[in-house]
Parts: C-alpha cells; structure tokens; sequence
C-alpha cells in the first residue's frame, strides 16, 4: 500500500473512532444535565407550598405600605398601584391561596378537632379580608381616588388589612402549620401538596405562581422598591 494512502486511511479510522467513542459520552454527558435539572415542586409538601405563597402575600402587604406612606406624606401616589395589588390579593391570595387553605388544611383540623378556635378565627379573617379588598378596589378607583375623604377611608381599610394579616399568617406559619405533621402521615400531608399543585393549574394556569411573583414584581418596580438594596442601612 502506498505510504500516502495507508497514512490517510489511519487518520481517518482514528477520526471516526473518536467520533463514534464520543457518542455515548456526549449521550451520557445530555442525561446527567437533564438528570441534575431541579424540579422546584418536586417533593414540596402543602405547608412549604402555603409558606411560599405567603410571600407573596407579604409583597403586596409591602406595597400597600409604601403606598400608604407616599399617601400619608403628600407624595406621588398611584390609584394604579392600589388597584393592581389588591386585584394581585383577590385572584392569588383569596381564590386560590385562601381556599386551598380552607378546603385542605382547616378542614383537617376541624375533623381531629384541634385548634378549631384559631381556625375559626383564621377562617373569618378570611371573609373580612375579602370585604376589605372589595372596599379597596372600590376605593381606589381612579374617579374616587382623587377624593380627600375616599383616599382616608382607603388608608383606614389598607391599614386594617395589613394589621389582620401580619397577625393570621404568622399563626399559620409557626402554629397551624406545623401541627399538621402530628395529624396526618407524611405520605398524606405530600399528598395534599399534589392536590394543590392540581388546583393550582386549575385557578392560576400553568406556572400560576410564578407569574404571580412576577406580577407582583412588575408593581415593585412601578413602585421604585423592586431593588432590596436600597433598603440596606448603613451600619
């Protein structure tokens, strides 16, 4: 064989051998990153999904203090802020958050027969905040927003809202949650985490809470107190 030939043939054996050796290790190198892709709902039970959205609900109550605080101070205020937040509060917290709450988490504590006084506490709060959203949204409606008397009412019924529920979620989140592990089984309380997973994609749509979160961002930003380090103190 010619010296040139036998030269060219090697070097493309050796090429296609290191193609071919490359495959499963490309294939392989493809499943660890689909196998290392973390699912952020994926073993999440129903009081860490409650917990999280509780987050939510602290932005809006945020929003509603700054706003406030512009209000109480003759500064800037926008009727569109209030009415984005409490539409935020109505559609994320009330129908879909509160009732999830409501259908399966109270109910469980009501059948054991345990902490039945502050779930009935937590269970009118939830009809009073739904009244105060509706008196915010009528309030804050930009024909009613200009007027000195409507803009005291809507500070009193933001202020009585904000008060209620820094109180509710607390209890929620270091009382009634917590003690849902010494009712039910941690199959069980995983379980009810899918059922809500279920019902969110119901109420909210797919990725219903984080297109939450990013509404919630979007008023933020409207608002000048999406970047947190401004809030830093110097120390």
């Amino acid at each position: 064989m010619d010296y040139k030939n036998w030269i060219g043939r090697r070097s493309m054996l050796k090429a296609g051998a290191v193609s071919i050796a490359g495959l499963p290790l490309f294939a392989s190198a493809a499943a660890q990153k689909n196998a290392d892709k973390i699912d952020p709902d994926a073993g999440v039970t129903a009081p860490e999904d409650l917990m999280k959205e509780h987050g939510v609900l602290d932005r809006c109550l945020l929003i509603y203090e700054e706003s406030l605080r512009r209000l109480q101070s003759k500064e800037e205020a926008s009727s569109e802020v209030f009415v984005q937040t409490a539409e935020l509060i109505r559609s994320f917290v009330e129908e879909y958050h509160e009732r999830n709450e409501e259908k399966y988490i109270f109910s469980v504590f009501e059948q054991h027969k345990k902490l039945v006084d502050l779930v009935r506490t937590l269970n009118n709060q939830h009809k009073a905040g739904r009244e105060l959203t509706a008196r915010i949204l009528q309030l804050s409606a930009l024909d009613r927003f200009c007027s000195q008397e409507n803009r005291t009412q809507l500070t009193g019924a933001c202020q009585s809202f904000i008060r209620m529920y820094r109180l509710h979620k607390s209890r929620e989140d270091t009382i009634l949650f917590p003690a849902l592990r010494t009712l039910l089984s941690p199959s069980r309380v995983e379980a009810l985490g899918d059922k809500m997973e279920e019902d969110e994609h119901k109420v909210l749509g797919e990725e219903g809470f984080e297109k939450s979160v990013d509404k919630v961002a979007g008023i933020e930003k409207k608002l000048g107190i999406f970047d947190i380090t401004q809030f830093t103190p110097k120390v």
